[in-house]
């Protein structure tokens, strides 16, 4: 059986978008402020860059965990359409209908990782990141949409949005001694951003999976890569 591995999870023009708003955008004012909110949570201006790069180039790259068998049949188009994105749909040729589920790792082990340093790094935010992921997640599991061919998709800024108005709720009823209200913040709004996006749309939504007819289901690959991108960016430029 072949897999495919490395495939982009939406289409050429909107990754060339993020780039650009990467490049231009944050060559100036985002630039400072996204370097300066890393800095404060421990990480250099070359971290920075270098986490939001291997971030676009890494959602390509999709580590297959398991096969799921289905009866529905596999879609064949190129690219699907959800919440005004195009989403590239890999070809797969195969006999039986099945879908690959993987794990992107742009979008979910790059971010997973950097959730789980922040958390060491500041152990005694862990109630309220974890108060953070669990509104997340009951928020995006309830927004998001099984999208035949493609997965589960969410709107975009939905999760990110979510992640920074609850880190600014969260942060102004409890204050952490140990902890600086902009650090806290900060871990907040990106640990709930990201994993919350990752459990409620894609996690609590494994089951659907199988019955979409997609040819690879990558978690936190197309239809909640976008989200996940968004709320670390998002979070560093409101917080």
């Amino acid at each position: 059986m072949s897999r495919q591995i490395f495939y982009m999870p939406f289409s050429l023009r909107f990754l060339f978008l993020l780039i650009l708003i990467m490049v231009f955008g944050l060559g100036s004012l985002f630039l400072g402020v996204i370097v300066s909110a890393f800095m404060k949570i421990g990480f250099s201006a070359e971290d920075a860059l270098l986490i939001l790069l291997l971030s676009l180039l890494g959602s390509g790259i999709n580590i297959p965990l398991t096969t799921l068998k289905s009866d529905i049949p596999v879609v064949k188009e190129n690219y699907i359409k959800v919440f005004g994105i195009s989403y590239r749909i890999p070809i797969r040729q195969m006999v039986k209908n099945e879908t690959v589920l993987a794990i992107n790792v742009g979008g979910a082990v790059i971010p997973v990782l950097i959730s789980i340093y922040l958390l060491t790094q500041f152990p005694s935010s862990l109630l309220l990141a974890g108060a953070g992921v669990v509104i997340v997640a009951a928020i995006t599991y309830s927004v998001a949409r099984p999208i035949r061919g493609v997965g589960i998709a969410t709107p975009a800024l939905i999760p990110p949005l979510t992640a920074v108005l609850t880190a600014v709720l969260l942060t102004s009823v409890v204050h952490i001694p140990d902890c600086p209200a902009e650090s806290c913040r900060v871990i907040i709004a990106y640990t709930g951003g990201v994993l919350g996006t990752l459990i409620g749309a894609d996690i609590f939504n494994l089951g659907k999976i199988k019955n979409l007819g997609a040819p690879v289901a990558s978690i936190g690959g197309a239809g909640t890569f976008d989200g996940i991108f968004l709320s670390g960016f998002i979070a560093l430029l409101l917080i």
